[in-house]
């Protein structure tokens, strides 16, 4: 006999049993897809500096690219996923990894080696970063509601098992590219297409759940209406912002376009939004800056301290990440002892003591500095995801999927800027102050940043140092980096202030419960997931 969902045209109601379990692999294994991009173009990139004479700001654009198409896919995605269906994003997703992949490594045929340019070069590997970042958007965009809905009872566990793969990928991927040590950079770009072959052989033909907000007939508009007009402004200066930043758009340019579609947004939903929800994404500005800024710049930042251990800076991100991973595993009997919030606020007690004992450690206790973080971080992104899933899930994909693009936003708009920017600034200050003479002779360039106005050595010009200035220069850069991580700190002790005033909002109203759709009356729009077919059908 049919099932209720088969009569209906949607996918099979998936709450346990082997499909459930396929479907989740499935996500785990596109999601390990993202997190390889990320680590592997992050250790070639001075690879593609010296073949391509790629200059730091190239080199950081280039990276950068990485950043914000991804909150852009996930954001647009999360408008239109229940109507295009998920199949179709997965195969779109598919595509762009495989792209990303072969424009990348096609490089040197546009290159000055082959008769072309750098700036030709240059383009193409900004085009490549730029195709891989809407894939990891678009994965991203399918991946969390799906397993929001397939697990409706238990989301915050199950979704912090889905993000073990984030750091999964990061742990395989920089391993096998450390592992391969000198080897061309292309082949270690090709590492990507080994999960995506998995996820994409894993996802043909899959059905897709029906997301639970449309199963319970939520009206399109009452999704909407959960972010409102203040979410959907934190979402657009964001994106406008760093859209602009890219193409060099005016300030005039930035406040037109950004107008148009906060007021095009209101003007339908006719709402504010939830303020809980506002104060969530507010929430998720410091905490991806915690958790993902400090990873952009980790390896960087622990160079000096790392090369006096013989030891490749890489793995201080590779190890944090095997900690993540394992725990991640196993959030389920944490969760239920310590409570979604509970939880994040001993995360954010954790991860502050972590950077700043970063700061300050030396030698072997490096390690031990470096575990803490790496249990502080742990657990931040996806039980976030599972408090914004369990509290608005009428905001079904939007909501769930938007404070993502928050976040990844407001590492590429905020969190690198800064943590650059205090180094700037703190190299320019301490020699000012405790090295005059060496500070006299650097060449500094007057820079304007959205962390405001600052001074930065121009590096190309240290030649007029002798021996011994230089080696002062170095010892303060090494000491400014690590430095650096104690401002971090200032972030997850922001947020346990947060998560605690939640606690005490919830316990003056009976406790942190998680909100459950009741269905209101049939559906007001096709309620399939899909099936990832040959032509990426549903």
């Amino acid at each position: 006999m049919p099932t209720t969902a088969q009569m209906t045209g949607g996918a099979p109601e998936i709450e346990g049993g082997v499909r459930q379990r396929f479907l989740f692999w499935a996500c785990f294994a596109a999601l390990v897809t993202t997190s390889f991009a990320f680590i592997v173009r992050a250790l070639i990139l001075d690879d593609l500096g010296r073949e391509f004479n790629l200059s730091q700001t190239q080199k950081g654009e280039i990276f950068g690219v990485g950043l914000w198409p991804f909150a852009l896919s996930i954001v647009l995605f999360s408008l239109v996923i229940d109507k295009i269906g998920y199949g179709k994003a997965m195969v779109f997703a598919f595509v762009c990894h495989v792209a990303s992949v072969i424009i990348t490594v096609c490089t040197p045929l546009v290159g000055p080696g082959k008769g072309g340019s750098e700036e030709a070069a240059y383009w193409m590997l900004y085009v490549g970063n730029f195709v891989v970042a809407l894939g990891n958007g678009t994965v991203e965009a399918v991946i969390n509601p799906v397993v929001a809905t397939m697990f409706s009872r238990e989301k915050t566990k199950w979704l912090n098992i889905l993000h073990a793969g984030w750091p999964g990928g990061l742990v395989l991927g920089g391993v096998l590219a450390i592992g391969m040590g000198k080897a061309y950079w292309g082949w270690k770009v090709c590492l990507i297409l080994i999960p995506a072959a998995i996820y994409g052989l894993m996802m043909l033909k899959r059905k897709f759940p029906v997301q639970e907000r449309v199963k319970a007939g939520v009206p399109y508009r009452e999704m909407l209406q959960e972010a409102g007009v203040l979410g959907a402004l934190i979402v657009v200066t964001l994106m406008v912002m760093e859209v602009g930043r890219v193409f060099n758009w005016s300030m005039k340019t930035q406040l037109i376009v950004g107008g148009i579609l906060v007021l095009g947004f209101g003007a339908y939903v006719l709402s504010p939004g939830r303020l809980m929800f506002i104060f969530l994404v507010l929430v998720m500005m410091p905490l991806a800056i915690t958790e993902l800024g400090t990873d952009g710049w980790i390896t960087e930042l622990m160079t000096p301290e790392m090369e006096r251990l013989n030891l490749h800076p890489g793995w201080v991100l590779v190890y944090t990440s095997f900690i993540m991973m394992v725990l991640r595993f196993f959030a389920g009997p944490i969760v239920h002892k310590l409570s979604p919030l509970g939880l994040l606020a001993v995360c954010s007690l954790v991860a502050a003591i972590g950077l700043v004992s970063l700061s300050i450690s030396t030698g072997v206790m490096i390690l031990v500095a470096a575990t803490l973080y790496g249990f502080g971080k742990t657990f931040f992104w996806p039980t976030m995801l599972g408090v914004v899933s369990e509290r608005f899930p009428k905001g079904g994909a939007l909501t769930l999927n938007a404070i993502s693009g928050v976040g990844m936003l407001s590492v590429g708009v905020i969190g690198l800027a800064l943590l650059g920017n205090i180094q700037d600034r703190g190299v320019d200050r301490r020699l000012k102050n405790e090295e005059p003479a060496v500070h006299e002779k650097l060449v500094w360039t007057e820079k304007t940043s959205l962390i405001g106005e600052y001074r930065a050595i121009d590096r190309e010009k240290l030649d007029r140092l002798t021996d011994q200035e230089r080696a002062v220069l170095e010892r303060v850069d090494a000491e400014v980096k690590k430095g650096a991580l104690s401002w971090v700190a200032i972030f997850p002790v922001f947020m346990l202030v947060c998560y605690l005033g939640l606690i005490r909002y919830f316990r003056a109203r009976g406790g942190y419960r998680a909100e459950v759709l009741q269905r209101q009356g049939a559906r007001d729009e096709k309620g399939t997931g899909g099936t990832v077919g040959l032509l990426g059908g549903g």
